[in-house]
This record gives C-alpha cells, structure tokens and sequence, in this order.
C-alpha cells in the first residue's frame, strides 16, 4: 500500500522513521484511506471509539451546536448543553457521585492534570495544607503533560523530562502473569501485598499524601491487566482510612469499555474522583471529564469557593455536545452490556473466546483483560516467559504486519520493566460483530506468526 513519507510534510507526527497511510472516512468498525484500503479498527483507535465510526447523529449534534452557538468562555457563562450533559454523566457515573460535579477538559491528559490539582485544593480547603503529594504506580500511565508525567510510571515517557517533573513515591502493582509474590491463592495473597506498600508509601509521607491515583484496569503500559480479588477494595480501604483521596484513573476504562460504566464498578469501589476521556466522545471531539463527588465539591463550596484552575477549551460546546450525544447513543443502542465478556452471546463474550486460541501459539504467553479491553502478551519462551529483546521490537512488527493485513491494533514494549516485554492492546468499537472478530483474529494470528520469522 502506498503512504506519504515524513519528509513531504509539514506536520510534526510522532515518528520520523515510519510513514502513515492517510485516512479520509470511517463506517461501523473500519477505517478507510486514500488509498482504498480498508482497515478493521480492532483497537478502537488508541481505545478511544466505542460506539463505532461515521454514526451520524453524533456528528450532527456536534453540527447543530456549532451552529448556534461555538464558543463561549467558561469564567462569563455557562451552557445548557454543558449542564444537561453534567447531570446525565453524574447519574450514569452512579450514586457515589450524586450532588458531585463534573469539570469538562479536552482530553484525558488535561483531566489528570485538574484531578491532581482538585485533590490538592480539596486539601488545602478541608485544613490540611501540609498535603501535596499524589502517589501512584510503577508501569502506570496517565498522560504526557508534566503533571500526569510526575504520577506516571511508563519509564520510556518519562526518562527524557524526569529533570522537569515533581516525583512522589509509585509504589508495586499487581500484574499476576509475572507476579512476584506467592499466587498459588488466585493471587489474592500478592494483592493484599501490594495494597500494604501503598499503605507504607502513605504511613513514609508523613501526613503530606494528598490523593492516590491508579487504574482500575491497566491501561497500555501494562496491557489490561486484571487486579488480583480483595486489591481495588484493600486500596480504597487505605486512603479512607488515612485520609487520602482515591482518584480513579478511567480515561480508557470508562464509559463503557469493560462491561460496566465505569470498571471501578467490578469490585463496588467508590472512588472521590473519576478521570474520564477517550470514550466519552469516542472520539467524535476532544473531551474529558473529571468527576468529583459531594465530598470534594463541598469542600470547596464551602471554603474559598472557586477552583483555582481553567483551560480556556474547557466544556467547549461543540465538544460537550457531542459527548452528549454519545452518552446517549450508546444507552440506546445497549452498548455497555455488549462490552461485558462474561455475558455469552455479547461481541465482547466472542472476542474473549476468539483471542484466547491464540495462546496455542509458540509466542503468545498470555491473554487478559476484562469486556472490551484485552491484551495479548508475547514471550520468546512459553515456558519460561522469557521476553523477546527490546531492539527486536517485537509488538511493533506484529502491528506492523497485522495493518498489512488490514487490522489495527495497539502494540507497545516495556510491560516487564519498562523496556523488555511486548503486548499489543485489542479493544474494538462495542457493535463489532462475531463474523469481523474471527476475520480480525485470523488476520492477527497470521501477523503473529509473521513475526516470529
């Protein structure tokens, strides 16, 4: 297939050393370029559609906003169209969140950055100013701005800017295929572990941790990787019982993606803030969202009375609009339950079963995930586990090949210790059908194997 070359453009992409085919149109679950080439999208575009390509209601409610009204600045006015959104997106985030509020962004890495400083005002309001530091997790990742960077834990993202960037303690997380702790218990041991070093990071702070942040799923640093029975309750337990704000990191496991409107519903956890994003449009406009509950929001009500913080993008109209739009599409159309793998019959319940006969392969170690969501991990050695050589680039070049092949996934390194360790991330729009996941799987098997001559 012919691509444009890096040296005949005037965008900055995100690599000089690879070409990109240029895409005109999207249908249902593909992708189409100028070329004529027809991509399935079976990672949602960076986990980022949900409800499928080229739905036109979206666009159209995106179309009548702009036409009305396109832009008004959030320090002079509010919108109807913010505050209809706000209230449906607080019930379908659930009834810890009733009497919250939701702060509307441009995308998930803004979202973080408002939680992080959310959780420190919350402090600040409630007495407790000696509070600052938000702690996390190593192999996590909640976005590429300086903030979202210092409470990250993705090491190749952040080797570069570690001069610029605030660090605080980021403590183990459990990751069962390659646990370090005893797991012959269904790893229920190994979590209660890793929940105490957290609790240690808390007690080694010394009063000044302010919130912790984690992903309910793995996102794609450690590709889907399913907490281990009793860690999501023990951590939740911890920060209550310290005083330290949870922030629910959700910007690909929300509105929708695992089966559940949120993943922090799997295990009945109520978090004090939830970070959304990609699904929350799906991609139809940058938008994110920061979900506050009661508690939080009061604290400031009642205190100084305004969040010291703003973008000047944030609940853009259109933007809100078609997140709006989107909330409600996929209630209509039922798309949460589609995204629930223990559902038999469900496009998800299919795509479980489809990519685990992958693991019949000489290279596949491991599939995980939850709903929508799922991972597949390579080892050069089943047995052993024993990872492929980083300049091998392994998940690349099974991305590589399997877009050759006409599906899109979303490969990455590093999930062992930031280099080593090759998964790709499948996660496709919630109307996928059982017929486009055994082509999709076929197709990838076929790459797989590609690669590993």
């Amino acid at each position: 297939m012919t691509t444009t070359t890096t040296s005949e453009t005037a965008v900055l992409r995100r690599s000089f050393k690879k070409s990109f085919p240029s895409a005109v149109r999207g249908e249902g679950v593909y992708i189409f370029d100028t070329e004529g080439n027809r991509y399935l999208d079976f990672a949602g575009s960076a986990v980022v559609n949900f409800i499928g390509h080229g739905v036109r209601e979206i666009s159209a409610a995106m179309a009548e906003q702009a036409a009305q009204l396109e832009f008004v600045h959030t320090s002079q006015f509010t919108t109807p169209v913010a505050e209809a959104y706000a209230e449906e997106l607080l019930e379908f985030a659930g009834k810890n969140f009733r009497g919250g509020a939701v702060y509307f962004t441009s995308g998930g890495s803004e979202s973080i950055e408002t939680a992080l400083k959310l959780a420190r005002q919350y402090q600040v309001e409630v007495g407790q100013p000696q509070r600052y530091q938000v702690l996390s997790r190593q192999q996590s990742y909640h976005g590429s701005t300086l903030g979202a960077l210092s409470v990250s834990g993705n090491r190749k993202r952040r080797e570069m800017y570690l001069p610029m960037v605030k660090e605080f303690a980021h403590v183990g997380m459990p990751y069962c295929y390659r646990c370090k702790f005893d797991c012959t218990d269904g790893c229920y041991h190994c979590g209660q572990q890793y929940a105490a070093e957290l609790e240690q990071a808390i007690a080694e702070s010394h009063g000044a941790a302010a919130a912790f942040i984690f992903e309910p799923l793995s996102g794609a640093t450690l590709g889907a990787v399913v907490p281990p029975p009793g860690y999501v309750d023990k951590v939740a337990e911890v920060c209550r019982a310290q005083g330290t704000l949870l922030i629910a990191d959700e910007v690909m496991t929300g509105m929708g993606r695992t089966g559940r409107n949120f993943a922090v519903e799997h295990w009945n956890v109520a978090p004090d803030i939830l970070v959304a994003a990609k699904g929350l449009s799906s991609g139809y406009a940058p938008l994110g969202a920061v979900i506050a509950s009661r508690k939080v929001i009061d604290a400031i009500a009642a205190g100084s009375g305004a969040f010291l913080h703003g973008f000047t993008y944030n609940a853009h109209p259109v933007s809100v609009a078609a997140g709006h739009a989107v909330l409600r599409h996929l209630k209509k159309h039922n798309l949460v339950p589609a995204a629930d793998s223990q559902k038999p019959g469900t496009p998800a319940h299919a795509l479980r079963k489809e990519l685990e006969t992958l693991v019949d392969l000489q290279h596949v170690g491991d599939v995980r995930g939850l709903g929508l969501l799922l991972a597949v991990e390579f080892a050069a050695d089943k047995k052993t586990k024993e990872p492929f050589p980083a300049k091998k680039g392994f998940s690349s070049r099974v991305g590589q090949l399997a877009a050759q092949h006409g599906v899109l996934v979303y490969p990455m390194q590093g999930c062992i210790d930031g280099i080593s360790g090759d998964h790709i991330l499948v996660a496709p729009p919630a109307l996928i059908t059982e017929e486009q996941i055994r082509w999709a799987v076929k197709e990838l098997r076929a790459a797989i194997e590609e690669a590993a001559h």
